[in-house]
Order: structure tokens, then sequence, then C-alpha cells
């Protein structure tokens, strides 16, 4: 009784019930768009979904109940089995044209999913020493080093989507544990080159921005040079890091951009995705009503795109609930980043909490056609093990966190 008190005292309840209802929302919707009248029980992949909630449950109640001095102690050692788990995958992997999945008999795992909680653990227990100088090039160095062999070994499978995570989730860290906005423009510079690279008016309209931008900081004559020179030599051998992406990557970002118009391939899924929301209305079709979900029009239905299965079948009633389940937890996520005393739990919350703003920003974003097709799952919802297992590991570390907030360890 001692320990349930302990447990339960400053016990964020609120925030586990929008998990909660998120995940019965996620099932509701994989039931439907996975609906087969005669198949039996056990093969239905709301079954096996329900199965994997229930694990990850208990998953979330271990990270709650487990000290976080434990993972903060343990970090690297977490990091380096996901890492040596990503290798792994590279060898013996399976997927349709990839390496993503472990199969260990009928259950497989996705070391990905796995890697973006520990990368988080590692980056946290990095960042959150009190004596951390995110003014020197050797500590930012180090979490980018720590993002970079995930990123890279995810991007081997390939798996486009996931990768985009880890860099997604970098940048805002290091600011949160006190990176200054003149260095974040520095490293952000180069991003901006890249992208703007593809377009020559694009491109020198940002060289002018960032040679600005370096001008006003005025840290020197060798300080502007060099990193001029730098964006410039990321704009050359943007040509070159295009072409090491897989032929239906470019697609999906041609397709995105509106290069490309592919309605019968890769813009079918977004047309398709948008006549499913679109048609859905104020109140939906009903459960197990949706006709581009049960004619099947919609590939992917239960995994990248069930944000389009609860659009169809409960409307617009139906999204703005799911929509404010997320908005809930996302500031919930950033109130208790901000309000607990240890640094190693205040980068750790925040940086779970920037996974899954990144993860359902683009999930949606991709439905709706204003981000490119990616294969990121919707948090909580869309079908998959591993990823809701991961989630959970993470929510269960936010609400440690909360349970733990007054301590400075």
């Amino acid at each position: 009784m001692f320990l349930e008190n302990r447990i339960f005292r400053h016990f964020d309840f609120a925030f586990l019930a929008s998990v909660l209802l998120l995940i019965a929302c996620g099932l509701l919707a994989i039931y439907s768009a996975t609906y087969v009248g005669d198949a039996p029980a056990f093969q239905l992949k709301f079954t096996k979904q329900l199965l994997w909630a229930t694990i990850g449950l208990a998953v979330l109640a271990v990270c709650v109940t487990l000290p976080l001095k434990f993972f903060q102690k343990y970090a690297y050692v977490i990091y380096s089995v996901a890492l040596a788990l990503l290798v792994v995958v590279l060898v013996v992997g399976t997927g349709a044209g990839t390496r993503r999945w472990i199969a260990l008999g009928a259950v497989r795992i996705q070391p990905a999913e796995i890697a973006k909680v520990a990368t988080l653990i590692a980056l946290a227990r990095y960042l959150g020493d009190e004596h951390r100088n995110l003014g020197t090039l050797k500590d930012i160095l180090v979490p980018l080093a720590l993002v970079s062999a995930p990123l890279l070994l995810v991007m081997k499978q390939p798996d486009l989507g996931s990768a985009l995570v880890f860099l997604a989730l970098i940048l805002p860290v290091l600011h949160w544990a006190g990176l200054s906005g003149a260095v974040l423009f520095v490293i952000l510079a180069p991003l901006v080159s890249l992208v703007s690279a593809s377009n020559y008016y694009a491109f020198l309209t940002a060289m002018f921005i960032i040679s600005a931008g370096l001008f006003l900081l005025g840290r020197g004559l060798r300080f502007f040079v060099f990193n001029f020179v730098l964006n410039i030599g990321v704009g050359i051998l943007t040509p070159m890091l295009w072409g090491t992406l897989k032929a239906y990557q470019q697609n999906r970002i041609l397709t995105f951009l509106g290069l490309v118009t592919d309605p019968h391939g890769l813009g079918y899924q977004v047309i398709q995705s948008k006549v499913a929301i679109g048609s859905g209305g104020v109140v939906g079709k009903g459960f197990l009503h949706g006709t581009q979900t049960h004619l099947r029009f919609l590939p992917e239905q239960h995994t990248d795109f069930i944000f389009c299965v609860i659009a169809e079948e409960f409307g617009f009633l139906g999204v703005l609930l799911v929509l404010s389940l997320f908005l809930y937890m996302l500031l919930r996520g950033l109130n208790i980043a901000s309000k607990v005393k240890a640094r190693f739990s205040s980068v750790l919350v925040f940086g779970g909490t920037v996974i899954f703003l990144f993860q359902i920003f683009v999930n949606v974003g991709m439905t709706i056609g204003i981000m490119p097709v990616t294969g990121l799952p919707l948090p909580f919802l869309s079908y998959g093990g591993s990823a809701l297992i991961a989630n959970l590991m993470i929510v269960g570390l936010i609400l440690n966190a909360w349970r733990k907030r007054f301590d400075y360890f």
C-alpha cells in the first residue's frame, strides 16, 4: 500500500487518459479498416493490436515505476543495444524491398522504433549534465554524433520516415538544453541551403539571407568566410545527395512539391486520402460504413492512413476529438518539461514531446497533401506493435518525470 501511494501521489492521470483514449480510437479505426466478416478473431489485426497495446501498457508501467536514475545510468548501454539491433536488421532484416524488421517467429520487431527511444535517453543523459557548455564545439558535436549514427543506419534500410524523426529531434533538443540562437542559426543555414539548391533563384535568395545573418552575428571575417563557403558547398553537393535517394523517395518528394503529377501512382494515395477525409462531413458515415475504407480504395489504411478512416467514419467531430487529444498531450508534455527540476528529466520529456509532435504533423499532413508521403505512423493510432510500444515507453518516462518533478538528481 505504501508503494502504491508513492507511485500515484503525483501521478498525471489526465495525461494517461488522453493517451488511452487515443489508443481506443486507433483500435476502433483498425477494426474498421481491416474488418473481414468471416475471419477468425485471432487473425484480425485488431486482435493483434489489442495484444500489442496490452504489452505496451505493461512496458509503460515499468517505465513509470523504475527510478529515472536507472535510465540515466544505463543510457549509453541502452543506446548501444539499439545501434546493435540496427546493424543486425541490415543483415537479417525482412521487408518488401527493405530491411526494417527482425523476424522472431510470428513476431516482427522494428529496431528503428527502439532506436528513437534509446537515442532520446542518450541525448538526455549527455545534455542533462549541469556542467555541459553548449557554447563549445565538442559539446555540440557529441549530440550530433549520437543522432547521426542511428539516422544513417535507418537510412540504409531504407526508412526515410523514421530517419527524419532523428533529424527533427536534434536541433529543438539542443536549443532546449541551452544552445544559443546564433549557433542554431549557423547549424540551420546549411539545411536551408540544401533545400533551396533545387532552384537557382531560391538558392540566391537563401544565400543573401544567410550572408546577412552571418554578418549581423559579428563574429569576424574568418567566421563569415568559413560559413559562407560551407553553405555554397552544401548547395553544390545537393545534386549528389539527391542521387543517393531511392527512386520512390525522389518521386514522393517531387509529387509533394507538385513537380510530378502521378494520379495512378504515389499521387493516388493522397487523392483517395482527401476523398475519404472530405466525404466524412460533420458526423461521418458511421462505424464500419466508410466506402473508401471498406471498398479498399485507400492503400495502407490501417497504418499510414489511419487518420482517413477516422475522418470518413466519424467525420469532423471524430477528427476534432483526436486532434484535441493530441493537442492536450503535446501541451501537457511541454508543461511538464518546463516544470521538472532535473535537467535530465526536462530534456527527456521535451525530446519525447518533439518526437510525438513531428510524427503527428507529418502523418496528418501527408493525408491532406501538405507533407510528402513518408511512411510515418500516427502515434497510438496506426497499426504496428513496435511503434506503439516505443511510444508508450516515452509516455511512461514522461509520467515518471512528472511524478519525480521535485527531484534534482
